[in-house]
């Protein structure tokens, strides 16, 4: 689209690693098993800004209709062109924020300069709490269709990593490398299995490893 402009290294994370390749190919792989069913594509962080791009590529590139993306905690990636192309393709868009996460607010937003800045797609869920005391409990506000609701996570400041590794009481981090994980409820642990390469498959049909994503067509593509 024209004067569309991305970050550029969240762009290349997607687009120019071996991540785009595995995706396409395990989607291309579900598709022709399942047919037409709906996609999610869902991610933290700088996951949640390569998993909009990957939503996107799925949309555009693929074909697909009925593609949903839900990010968390996700860094502004586009300007506003860049948004409004995205959010014509990919509605089905929930952004989750948490309190004061300091990764939304980044890059910068300056809403004195709306065309030349980075700006976030809709639609966000913000998590705030309310109440006093003990008596506290997390709020859910659905924002504005703009993308950037004053009234929501840009209400207040982006100061906390704390926020931002922590969502729906879930951890989201690891103190070591070797502590980290798939994040998923025991509904979806049931669908798990690992082949002999290590490569982490959920499938409805345990047999088939339908969802292997494997780089490239042919046996010489290394799988991730």
């Amino acid at each position: 689209m024209k004067d569309a402009m991305v970050h550029h290294g969240f762009y290349s994370a997607y687009h120019n690693t071996s991540l785009r390749p595995g995706v396409l190919t395990a989607v291309k792989s579900a598709k022709e098993f399942y047919g037409n069913i709906p996609i999610i594509v869902t991610g933290h962080s700088m996951g949640g800004a390569m998993a909009a791009f990957c939503g996107l590529d799925l949309t555009v590139h693929l074909g697909c209709q009925n593609v949903s993306v839900m990010t968390f905690g996700q860094p502004r990636i586009g300007n506003a062109a860049f948004v409004s192309y995205y959010r014509e393709r990919v509605p089905n868009t929930i952004r989750v924020t948490n309190r004061h996460d300091i990764v939304p607010h980044l890059p910068p937003y300056y809403q004195y300069f709306p065309h030349k800045t980075y700006r976030h797609f809709p639609r966000e869920v913000w998590l705030y709490d309310l109440g006093f005391g003990s008596l506290v409990f997390t709020v859910e506000k659905v924002c504005d269709n703009s993308g950037e609701d004053p009234s929501c996570s840009r209400s207040v400041e982006g100061n906390s990593v704390k926020d931002h590794v922590r969502y729906f009481g879930v951890k989201l981090s690891c103190d070591i490398s070797a502590g980290c994980r798939i994040v998923m409820g025991n509904g979806l642990a049931s669908y798990r299995t690992t082949d002999k390469d290590g490569n982490v498959i959920f499938s409805r049909n345990m047999s088939s490893s339908v969802l292997r994503m494997n780089v490239g067509s042919s046996e010489e593509g290394k799988s991730l």
